[in-house]
């Protein structure tokens, strides 16, 4: 009964149960079942944070297997001291306790012991400067634990080894063993440890900064705590959904979850969870402007964290506190903890979290003047996010996740600059910034001009360099929400529309510009082009795409667009996803005429010949990670798909899956930013293709068909002619070769 309340996460009861177990035994004068019951007891004390009585009851049925010569019962009792003495933070001792149980468990040939204690030794090297050593140790006990079939315990051990991925921020290799993880935990119904490895996967995406993916996996991880009935696991589910609420501005979720978070916290005796909800309590009392709340939320978390000498809580709970100081105008006081809280994540946190640490500094000593101190600071939150992205391996949605949520380090850097009089510096800081991802993903959907938007864009955005422009063709690099901009569409003094005197194209940043300028002359194909219109979506029926209509109009288009090139498009079943994969590296012209995706500008296409009935997502959805890999050597993508130029709005601007062709080797892209109807989708591709073939470039192709429809009595609204953008180079294209 006792270890069934362990597995449940009730100390509490386990202890209660495990003091009967030794009642029982101290009658009938069990020698052996006493020493197991004080192991058992050490355990529950080791979780209920009395770490005293913990060492005291695991001395004890220490004392018991000696005078017993019970070898592995005084393993046992070595591990459980090793734990105690590593939750005190005596890290030299803790380990000094597991080796003597390795010692044991290879003398006795326990392999059982053997691979804890090799998990303890992983657990025990928690800091990121010893993880490599952590993942040889965890390494070690998955290999006793393959040879021995202890599925579970393999299972724990990959959610183990995982973590210590994720604090070297090798995301890829993390969520590798998770996912291994969870395979196992469904395969032996060990929902503890698939609840485990969803919350892991969750800290992430946290920890990258994609609060609502992280959202969803931390409701698996409750869902399943909830079902094994885990109140430690929920309320660690409750804190970290708190975090992640906190993080995307709901803070009536963020209070609901962090009180009940404290509350299991409170029920159970589990004093880290408990000065984790604090901490996120003070977070929240900090963004509505109650900092003296805030500072008393965060003084309490302070106060627990010293108590369980746990590194991390103290870490978060100094830095917020620091932040909570310099709202309330004591700002030698911020700096102060600021430099406490930084101390600490220098030892124990991660890459990121010391780099957000470092920009937490940066950005409080800017806010007293002291910009050279500042300066210098910032610079080291950025190297450290530089290294990031290293570490990021090139995984697109992630480098994506993580520009986003540090964006903040390189506009403060630019900010600190131009207080010191670096102008040049200060430009550079910011082109640097803004180029390391070509574009994000975009929001929002663009209609009819409303009470004289695009005037006042105008105005703001082109009137004061109107001046400057010469020739043309105006070629803008905008950021952030002005990727949301039709600037074709903007009006300027005289009611006239932009693109009526300009042709216009976007350009991700300068350095884009640059590289594509200075891209070698054979790089991209001269001929070739794949059509795709229309995909069978019969057998989709995958949430949310089941209820998909098919597009003939799509169809109609392709077919027109090959009647024009003399070139068969890929349609029906065969607009698959592998034939799509398959032609796109080799062609110089790819048009796409499908449904696209409102999240992530994905495109959606035929499942693949050989899955099943009822496909999954990666036998149809061309995702960015797809068309990265498939190193493209065209010189123009049209991608036809409603939605295709959009996303979420993150740091750096628009893109979606069009960044991710310009990013696989495309020079040029059309993509388009909200959906218009097939017969005008239709009318205008007819004129863009009449001119693309007849020598003239893209922007041109493009601004002539702008142009016709414009001037067309059925389609002159600005929502039918404005949609298509032109990201990129502008490209001319020899369809006779």
């Amino acid at each position: 009964m006792g270890n069934e309340a362990f597995d449940h996460g009730d100390f509490k009861t386990a202890r209660n149960f495990v003091e009967l177990a030794l009642e029982a035994a101290n009658e009938i004068a069990d020698k052996n079942a006493q020493g197991g019951a004080y192991v058992n007891l050490s355990t529950a004390y080791c979780s209920l944070f009395d770490f005293k009585k913990a060492i005291e009851y695991s001395k004890r049925g220490l004392s018991i297997a000696e005078d017993t010569a019970d070898r592995n019962l005084e393993g046992s009792a070595y591990n459980i001291l090793g734990n105690a003495y590593q939750s005190l933070c005596d890290s030299k001792r803790a380990i000094e306790y597991f080796r003597r149980a390795l010692i044991i468990a290879k003398e006795t040939g326990n392999r059982d012991l053997e691979g804890m204690a090799y998990n303890n030794l992983g657990n025990a090297n928690v800091t990121p400067s010893d993880s490599k050593k952590a993942i040889e140790f965890f390494k070690l006990s998955l290999c006793i634990e393959k040879e021995i079939g202890d599925r579970n315990f393999e299972g724990t051990t990959y959610n183990n080894l995982g973590a210590s991925y994720s604090s070297l921020f090798d995301l890829k290799k993390a969520i590798e063993c998770f996912d291994l993880s969870i395979s196992i935990a469904k395969e032996t119904g060990n929902g503890e440890s698939q609840g485990r490895a969803y919350m892991n996967i969750g800290n992430v995406y946290q920890c990258l900064g994609d609060s609502n993916k992280a959202i969803k996996l931390y409701e698996e991880s409750l869902s399943i705590a909830k079902e094994t009935e885990n109140r430690k696991s929920q309320g660690e589910a409750y804190n970290n959904l708190s975090v992640a609420y906190s993080c995307i501005g709901d803070f009536k979720k963020t209070v609901e979850y962090s009180k009940l978070g404290l509350s299991i916290a409170e029920e159970i005796g589990d004093k880290n969870l408990q000065g984790s909800a604090y901490v996120n309590l003070g977070v929240v009392y900090g963004c509505i402007c109650d900092f003296k709340k805030a500072i008393e939320y965060f003084k309490l978390g302070s106060s627990i964290a010293g108590e369980t000498g746990n590194r991390n809580l103290q870490a978060a709970a100094y830095v917020n506190l620091g932040d909570a100081y310099q709202s309330v105008g004591d700002s030698k006081k911020a700096i102060e903890l600021n430099e406490l809280g930084l101390s600490i994540l220098k030892e124990t946190g991660n890459i990121i979290e010391k780099g957000i640490g470092y920009y937490n500094l940066s950005f409080n000593c800017f806010r007293v003047g002291q910009f050279s101190k500042a300066e210098e600071v910032c610079k080291s939150s950025i190297k450290l996010f530089e290294e990031a992205r290293v570490l990021l391996q090139g995984k697109d949605e992630w480098l994506i996740s993580l520009r986003n949520k540090l964006d903040p380090s390189y506009t403060l850097l630019w900010r600190i600059q131009l207080q010191l009089g670096h102008i040049l510096e200060a430009l550079f800081t910011a082109e640097v910034g803004r180029a390391q991802v070509l574009v994000d993903l975009m929001e929002s959907q663009y209609g009819q001009d409303k009470d004289g938007a695009l005037k006042t864009l105008y105005d703001v955005v082109i009137a004061t360099i109107s001046p400057l422009i010469e020739g043309d063709e105006l070629v803008l690099v905008p950021d952030r929400y002005s990727f949301l901009i039709p600037y074709a569409a903007l009006v300027d003094q005289h009611s006239r529309y932009l693109s009526e005197t300009l042709r216009i194209r976007l350009a991700p940043s300068l350095t884009c510009l640059r590289l594509l300028s200075e891209c070698p002359e054979g790089y991209h194909s001269k001929s070739g082009a794949l059509l795709v219109g229309n995909p069978c979506l019969e057998t989709v029926r995958n949430k949310p795409w089941k209820n998909l209509p098919q597009l003939p109009g799509a169809e109609k288009e392709v077919k027109m667009i090959g009647q024009i090139l003399n070139i068969e498009p890929l349609v029906g079943k065969d607009a698959s996803k592998e034939n799509v994969l398959s032609g796109l590296s080799s062609v110089s012209l790819v048009h796409i005429a499908a449904h696209g995706c409102p999240d992530t500008g994905g495109i959606i296409l035929s499942p693949n010949l050989a899955s099943s009935d009822n496909p999954e997502e990666k036998d149809f959805l061309l995702t960015m990670a797809d068309v990265l890999e498939a190193q493209l050597h065209a010189k123009l993508v049209v991608l036809s798909c409603c939605y295709s130029g959009q996303g979420a709005i993150k740091a750096e601007g628009v893109v979606g899956i069009a960044r991710a062709f310009l990013g696989a080797g495309t020079r040029s892209v059309i993509a388009s930013l909200w959906a218009i109807s097939d017969d005008v989708t239709m009318e205008f591709m007819r004129h863009f293709y009449e001119h693309l073939v007849a020598g003239e470039s893209a922007s041109k192709s493009l601004h002539q068909a702008m142009k016709t429809l414009r001037e067309s009595g059925e389609f002159n609204a600005v929502k039918y002619w404005a949609p298509f953008v032109l990201i990129g180079d502008d490209v001319t294209m020899n369809f006779a070769q």
